[in-house]
């Protein structure tokens, strides 16, 4: 059988390799700390969940969509006015299942084979993904403990600057747990104008920012929705991972052409989880920086239990994850997560599978409980690995 050279651009699924083998040591009997994948552990609201339950029971909702509601998009608007003072229209917003879908589809969309595209490195892996299935050229700008992993932007040539379509911006990031403040949005909104560059901002974790600093919406800038448009998602903020729910916000052209193309490969979100993203959009504002409160709790447990067992980890600023320097000389990030996981029954995700700047890292979700994470750090101290 012959497959797509389109396969050749991608490497080995990274997850699947670590669950091979926690699953053999498993069967062993051991038990394990799984810090690897950013599912959150919290439950969806009871809101949420009977808005599913009774849209399901409606035989109506189980046709095809074919487009977003007008009662959907319009809870997008107030949401978007509510909650980041940003005003928004109904051609500005479409939906997707989840970012990562979205993101993978973008750079078809806005790409032709060999365009330029500007990626953070570190990054999330389908920043990659969809850059490839595009058949575009990446250039990684870096994203660098002594910039506070914050885009470097004298850091990329003018040449290439001139030459790329789109960049994707992620702040809060995912892994390194950076946040950008006005300087950086501003600065980025400049180098697009300059450059005559689409910012592709994703914004999964604009609800889980630490330290009393507040979370928004690049739209919020001057300028930015003439050069921008947004990922926005409910997956985190709202414990809906399974679900798939993701907007792209933003110019009104790039919202066209990306819904045109879905528009090609599917019938529109199932209704019922349309419900789902109204009722979610809809959620007291308390219970969401309740739950935030519970993450800072996770990373107070981690960073600085590992710091006080000798790993010295950084407090990440958002996200809900922690970007950790490998504290082992000369050994690959995917050897340590591997000897973790043997010897400390901890699993966490390889630092190489985020782009060429993260090998000689680890990253860590924040998926267990305070006291399940300091249970993990006794373990990995009690190991020796960092001895």
């Amino acid at each position: 059988m012959h497959f797509s050279s389109t396969l050749n651009r991608f490497g080995d699924e990274v997850f699947a390799a670590l669950n091979e083998r926690r699953i053999a040591l498993e069967k062993e009997g051991r038990t394990f700390y799984n810090l690897s994948i950013g599912t959150p552990d919290f439950v969806p609201s009871k809101r949420v969940r009977t808005a599913l339950a009774e849209a399901a029971q409606d035989p109506e909702n189980w046709k095809y969509a074919l487009r977003d509601t007008d009662e959907m998009l319009q809870a997008v608007c107030r949401y978007y006015e509510k909650r980041f003072s940003v005003s928004i229209t109904p051609d500005m917003i479409a939906s997707c299942y989840g970012s990562q879908e979205g993101i993978g589809h973008l750079g078809m969309t806005l790409c032709d084979p060999g365009d330029v595209v500007l990626l953070p490195s570190p990054c999330y892996p389908v920043f990659i993904a969809g850059a490839k299935m595009a058949g575009a050229q990446i250039h990684y700008y870096p994203l660098s403990p002594e910039k506070h992993f914050l885009p470097d932007l004298d850091a990329i040539p003018a040449d290439v600057a001139r030459a790329a379509r789109y960049m994707i911006v992620s702040l809060p990031s995912n892994p390194t747990g950076s946040v950008g403040d006005d300087a950086t949005y501003e600065g980025l909104i400049a180098f697009a104008k300059k450059y005559d560059i689409l910012l592709v901002h994703d914004n999964a974790y604009s609800d889980i920012i630490y330290d009393g600093i507040e979370g928004g919406s690049f739209l919020h800038y001057e300028g930015a929705r003439d050069v921008g448009v947004e990922f926005f998602s409910l997956s985190k903020s709202f414990n809906l991972t399974g679900a798939r729910i993701s907007f792209l916000i933003g110019r009104p052209d790039v919202v066209a052409a990306f819904r045109k193309l879905r528009s090609q490969i599917d019938f529109g979100m199932f209704l019922p989880l349309q419900k789902v993203a109204i009722a979610a959009l809809e959620t007291d504002r308390a219970e969401v920086q309740a739950q935030c409160a519970a993450y800072q709790a996770r990373r107070d447990a981690l960073c600085d239990g590992l710091t006080g067992i000798g790993w010295p980890v950084r407090r990440n600023q958002g996200s809900m994850f922690v970007w950790a320097k490998i504290p082992v000389a000369g050994m690959s990030s995917m050897d340590f997560c591997l000897a973790l996981m043997d010897r400390a029954g901890v699993i966490c995700t390889p630092g190489a599978s985020f782009g060429p700047a993260g090998e000689g890292y680890v990253r860590f979700a924040l998926v267990l409980p305070p006291d399940r994470i300091q249970e993990a750090v006794e373990q990995i101290r009690k190991s020796g690995i960092l001895a």
